[in-house]
């Protein structure tokens, strides 16, 4: 039998943006980064109410579509609950698909809103599951649901059914910070994934295992790892080609020892580290049109439900 929502009801989430892979880790590790969307829901008598504010509020749909309303029903139904209507405010600050986490941001949100509507009998590990589902991999999602830094991984049951999407956070050093170079144009996922080949050799598989395994040591106490922890040889030379602003950005940074890397698909360049960037440097990203957004490693998505 499903609860029947209150009108009146409403949860509010803050849900933190998102860097994935981190160089060699890829579809893997995920770091959650101190910028955030907020999503308002409330119950109300029927139909449903979507306003965008902030970063997409031109581009965005108003209906269902929209992700945020598709990941609240898909919460709402492994809720077993039921809702006559909803309004959905979304106010958000994470660049639109720019390798932030904003699509995967929008999937949590949804999802915890929907969990604290109805009471949250969803466990973490559910909320984790639901909100990967929308992109086929838990590494932005998780990182948003879980804060800090994310190791995790997808499982494909012999029987067919749908992927298992699990993580674990992963302490992450308080003297780690982020720095985002973001470009003024977007990158779709699914077109920076084709240029990807099928097959790799396997020295280069060795070598992406071996530093992802030190990028996991690099984050939790030894930061003077982040460099060597941040080479890839997996997805990065193959995406330089279609995203040159960023490899050139990555590889100049690298150059000045900093552990650059593409984050997610792009077009962001990351750089995590313990001291500044120098400001030259940064300015000098500022004079080519790249926004310059420094931000601390975040913790988990919040959520505030008030009850009539």
């Amino acid at each position: 039998m499903s609860i029947q929502l209150e009108v009146g009801t409403r949860a509010t989430v803050t849900v933190p943006g998102s860097s994935a892979n981190l160089g060699p880790g890829f579809d893997t590790l995920g770091l959650a980064v101190g910028i955030y969307d907020t999503v308002e829901v409330e119950v109300i008598e029927s139909g449903l109410e979507v306003e965008v504010f902030g970063e997409g509020e031109d581009d965005l749909p108003r209906d269902g579509s929209h992700l945020v309303v598709k990941a609240i029903r898909s919460g709402l139904n492994a809720a077993h609950a039921e809702a006559p209507g909803l309004r959905v405010v979304c106010t958000n600050a994470i660049p639109q698909s720019r390798g932030l986490g904003s699509s995967a941001a929008a999937a949590v949100a949804g999802v915890l809103a929907a969990n604290g509507l109805a009471g949250n009998p969803l466990t973490t590990d559910q909320v984790v599951q639901l909100s990967s589902a929308f992109e086929g991999h838990p590494d932005n999602a998780a990182a948003s649901v879980l804060g800090s830094a994310v190791v995790s991984w997808t499982t494909t049951p012999v029987d067919g059914s749908q992927p298992g999407y699990r993580a674990v956070a992963v302490d992450v050093d308080k003297r780690i910070r982020a720095t985002a170079l973001v470009p003024d144009f977007h990158a779709s996922t699914q077109a920076v994934r084709r240029v990807l080949p099928s097959h790799v050799t396997h020295t280069d598989a060795r070598f992406n295992v071996s530093r992802t395994a030190v990028m996991t040591v690099a984050l939790q106490n030894h930061p003077e790892l982040l460099w060597e922890g941040t080479r890839d040889r997996l997805h990065q030379p193959y995406r330089a080609d279609v995203l040159p602003v960023t490899a050139e950005w990555v590889n100049r940074l690298r150059n000045r020892g900093y552990a650059a890397y593409l984050s997610g698909a792009g077009p962001t360049c990351m750089v995590l580290s313990v001291d500044p960037i120098e400001e030259a440097i940064l300015e000098e990203a500022r004079a080519a049109g790249l926004r310059v957004l420094e931000l601390e490693v975040a913790g988990p998505a919040t959520v505030e439900v008030s009850r009539v």
